[in-house]
């Protein structure tokens, strides 16, 4: 049993339509939250506190431009280890500074405890004109993600075998494809980022829509099965193609156009990255 999807289902009524994207759409506004926590998504001897507060933030930021959301307001909740100085405080919140900066996002609150360890948990406030939901599928639609997959769980293995990695690593710093993702909006029908791994998240568009997918290309597990890449996981129509492919070119964006919708239903059969 899938228990994240069971817990999950005890809030959903049909009163509530909420429930079921990266975030939830109230009125003009988005709102996504996930939760970052210390030996569950890092261990302090993998990242600095700067980058443990960067992807924080970045892998929230993520959930709202997958929704043609402009990120707007940041709230915080971070439960910090009383041995921690003066300097690793402003080390930790240099790294919220940053990317709240670089998005131009206003940190507007949040929370602050003691704890036994560190774990951080980010509330995004996004502005969209029109939402991108999961729903939205239809038979024969191309799907396509951005980049390239694999890496991050390869390094992953790495640092759980205690070896170092890339500072550049995507596992450390996800690298978010915002203006591309803006300009394909228009021309897609669904998305989602790929928190974890491709397989996963076409399970999630499968149910979302009722659909199941036909292959276009072989797809390793290495590849399939690859969590924290945050790449982009979308669908169109194809009379779409030749203009997405065309701002892909134009951001020099990696597209992989790998399946097409159909009739049916898609299961992931990677093991589980929850509980």
């Amino acid at each position: 049993m899938n228990k994240e999807d069971y817990f999950i289902k005890q809030f959903i009524s049909k009163k509530s339509s909420f429930i079921g994207d990266d975030g939830a759409v109230v009125g003009n506004y988005v709102y996504s939250m996930d939760a970052f926590f210390e030996n569950v998504h890092f261990k302090r001897d993998w990242m600095s506190l700067k980058q443990i507060a960067q992807k924080a933030m970045l892998v929230n930021i993520s959930d709202a431009i997958v929704m043609n959301a402009i990120p707007k307001y940041a709230l915080l909740t971070v439960a910090i280890p009383a041995s921690y100085t003066k300097e690793q405080l402003k080390e930790l919140a240099s790294g919220f500074k940053k990317v709240a900066k670089a998005y131009n996002i206003e940190i507007i609150g949040g929370d602050t405890i003691c704890n036994e360890k560190l774990d951080i948990s980010v509330t995004i406030i996004s502005h969209t004109k029109k939402p991108v939901l999961r729903t939205g599928t239809k038979k024969d639609n191309l799907v396509a993600y951005t980049g390239e997959l694999g890496r991050c769980r390869n390094d992953l293995e790495r640092l759980l075998k205690g070896k170092k990695i890339d500072k550049k690593s995507k596992f450390i710093k996800p690298k978010l494809n915002a203006k591309f993702f803006y300009e394909i909006a228009p021309y897609i029908n669904s998305a989602l980022d790929i928190s974890d791994g491709l397989f996963f998240e076409l399970e999630r568009l499968s149910k979302a829509n009722n659909v199941g997918f036909n292959f276009l290309t072989k797809i390793e597990p290495s590849i399939g099965c690859s969590g924290e890449e945050y790449e982009v996981l979308f669908t169109f129509d194809k009379k779409a193609k030749k203009v997405i492919e065309k701002i892909a070119k134009k951001y020099n964006i990696t597209l992989n156009i790998v399946a097409k919708a159909t009739k049916g239903n898609y299961t992931s059969n990677c093991s589980g990255h929850h509980f």
